[in-house]
């Protein structure tokens, strides 16, 4: 899965507003949301992955194993059970099931020099690409 690992920036973005206010995200943490451009750090170690997402306005951290379900705090508030599956070595598919809010889905394809994610709450679908730093 070393194509996973690495540091991306966002570059474009489109439909994102629209996916947020599906999530049911508030208006003043979407226009903060839309102003940055994070960037996406993965890491790996023993089997456990790391996707930290920095930007000016809020950081996220979360640690996990394919296949596995953990609870996440997502970073728009939801409570979710979340599992990462892989499919292939250069895709991750990410399903929140929310405890308290709407449920999600994340795919995030990696090439050699980008991240393309794709994102889905309620038949609402954003992408967003992010261009490999290193």
């Amino acid at each position: 899965m070393s194509k996973i690992l690495g540091s991306y920036v966002l570059e474009t973005s489109h439909n994102f507003d629209e996916f947020m206010k599906a999530l049911g995200v508030g208006l003043v943490t979407r226009k903060l949301a839309n102003a940055t451009s994070p960037t996406i750090i993965f890491t790996e170690k023993d089997g456990v992955y790391n996707m930290k997402t920095v930007s000016t306005v809020k950081s996220y951290d979360i640690s996990f194993k394919i296949g596995v379900e953990f609870d996440e705090l997502a970073s728009d508030g939801r409570k979710c059970k979340t599992t990462f599956t892989k499919d292939g070595d250069n895709k991750l598919i990410q399903v929140q099931k929310a405890e308290n809010g709407k449920d999600a889905k994340y795919v995030r394809e990696f090439t050699d020099t980008h991240l393309n994610l794709s994102c889905e709450c309620d038949g609402v679908e954003c992408k967003r690409t992010y261009k490999r730093k290193d």
